[in-house]
């Protein structure tokens, strides 16, 4: 008697890069579900990390190629793919006006609207957001009025409107490094400088808008912008300010990445919206939130059980270098 045949679902992540704990999330997930299908991921090298444990690695051009969608689409097609995750911020829009086009082919695209990739992007826009939806948030400052004024109060933090990653955010602690950085850094905002608890909301939307799962985690270190040591947190106050703010995001869908500090007063400022998957989600699910398990079934037409914070307190990440080891021969282009 033969077996019975598993269910096929292929997964494509681009610009995957670095992101190799996320995909064996997803992978974990797949063979829970029982799911027979294949890992595919997407990057401009042959040498990202990722292509060797991915069951399949397709060189693509650079985002801004104008071919970019076209070649996506054809890998889509190439490999019956499902599900498409985008990892990196500066695709993110683009991929969110092509979403009909992928679902045309069979596709779902793990991406929130066109608008929301708006406010997240420009964080003069989710400055105006959080404003708009009633939370606290740092200040932008006016930087010729702050050098104009002999009695400014610093510090003040600068860093670009469009930028991720931390890169270029510094904090200014007199006048002269306030001249000085405002021409130094590209496109740049100053703000308030806030003390504090720094926390990382995962948040879980699902594709009729709604938050099924709140995950705050305390960032205890940081490198190069992303979480290097952190443990979950279950604060309702965190919890219910994070549902609150996405819930209000129009079309967000999948993984809502939400930056915050928690003051010495209590008091939450709300700082950035990444709408995709953090660099430290896999502490989150470490935790037992299945966002990769739930967002299948979502796919697959399955009612997930899920609860706002149905997940493990006080789970701490402590990141660590590893290496991945191939002959040069594979990754030569």
């Amino acid at each position: 008697m033969s077996a019975k045949k598993m269910r096929q679902f292929n997964i494509l992540f681009t610009s995957a890069g670095r992101r190799v704990s996320l995909i064996y999330n997803f992978k974990k997930a797949m063979q829970e579900l029982g799911l027979d299908g294949n890992i595919v991921t997407t990057d401009l090298k042959k040498n990202a990390p990722v292509a060797f444990i991915a069951e399949v690695h397709e060189l693509v051009p650079h985002v801004k190629d104008l071919n970019y969608i076209t070649v996506l689409k054809d890998i889509c097609k190439k490999h019956a793919i499902d599900l498409v995750v985008p990892l990196i911020d500066s695709e993110l829009d683009l991929l969110s006006l092509h979403k009909q086009d992928f679902a045309a082919i069979g596709v779902t695209l793990l991406v929130s609207s066109h608008e929301t990739n708006q406010i997240s992007f420009d964080k003069r826009n989710t400055y105006s957001f959080f404003k708009k939806v009633g939370v606290q948030t740092p200040k932008i400052l006016n930087t010729p009025e702050i050098l104009a004024a002999p009695q400014a109060q610093y510090p003040l933090l600068i860093k670009p409107a469009t930028g991720s990653c931390s890169v270029g955010v510094t904090k200014i602690d007199n006048a002269k490094e306030l001249a000085f950085f405002q021409n130094y850094v590209p496109n740049a905002i100053v703000q308030e400088f806030v003390s504090g608890e720094e926390y990382t909301l995962d948040i879980l939307v699902d594709f009729q808008g709604c938050v099924r799962c709140v995950v705050p985690r305390l960032r205890i270190e940081t490198r190069a912008g992303e979480i290097s040591k952190g443990v979950t947190v279950k604060n309702p106050a965190l919890i219910a300010a994070g549902k609150q703010v996405v819930e209000q995001l129009p079309g967000a869908i999948g993984c809502i990445t939400v930056q915050c500090f928690l003051t010495p007063n209590n008091e939450i400022q709300f700082i950035e919206i990444n709408p995709r998957f953090g660099g430290g989600f896999p502490l989150s699910f470490q935790a037992g939130a299945n966002f990769p398990r739930w967002i299948i079934e979502m796919i697959l037409g399955k009612e997930p059980h899920i609860t706002l914070d149905g997940w493990q307190e006080g789970i701490v990440m402590l990141r660590y270098d590893d290496a991945i080891f191939v002959n040069q021969e594979a990754i030569v282009c």
